[in-house]
């Protein structure tokens, strides 16, 4: 019969620790189990995962196929209606006052409130994006939503380039205007 002072872990499960340069007695003496010489039995001599000694390792010969978007993945700061409770009513929450109230920590691109849990008052919440739960119950409080706006990139690249057009152009009409005077000279001439 098995009682708290007689239990036991199984026969096997546990052995003598490895006593390692304790002598040829302990039967891990003088090389300690690393063997004779070689970067491996150095301290502090070890070869990283998938090394294989130069030669061209596997995960480099496979071929690569497909896309996988997790360099591109853009990565919100996600906040449950339950964690705005703490504010008082009336205040205007947005990414600034949460990173200060160490709601959101690290790199995100922006801020998305869920709808987990019940907001106990009226806030003015400004984010890039809300699920349509947590629109309906801050409404529903007396609260009040507010997207963030934030400047497209392609606009900004499309007037760039455009002005840089306008410029080239500007630069080539003087250019034409002298080939064109030159053509006419050289015709002038030849008659």
């Amino acid at each position: 019969m098995i009682r708290l002072h007689n239990l036991k872990p199984r026969p096997g499960s546990k052995h003598r620790v490895k006593r390692l340069g304790c002598g040829e007695s302990s039967g891990h003496g003088k090389t300690s189990g690393k063997g004779h010489k070689g970067q491996k039995a150095r301290s502090g001599g070890s070869l990283r995962l998938g090394f294989e000694g130069g030669q061209m390792p596997l995960i480099r010969r496979l071929p690569k196929r497909g896309f996988n978007n997790a360099a591109f993945k853009k990565h919100y700061a996600l906040i449950n209606l339950d964690d705005l409770n703490e504010f008082k009513a009336g205040t205007v929450i947005n990414e600034q006052m949460l990173r200060e109230s160490k709601h959101i920590r690290g790199h995100v691109v922006g801020l998305k409130i869920l709808g987990r849990g019940e907001l106990k008052h009226g806030l003015t919440i400004e984010a890039d994006r809300f699920s349509e739960s947590a629109r309906e119950k801050i409404e529903k409080a007396g609260g009040t939503v507010t997207l963030r706006e934030r400047p497209s990139l392609t606009s900004g690249k499309r007037s760039e380039s455009g002005e840089a057009k306008k410029d080239a152009s500007v630069a080539a009409a003087p250019a034409a205007k002298a080939k064109a005077k030159k053509a006419a000279t050289t015709k002038k001439t030849a008659e």
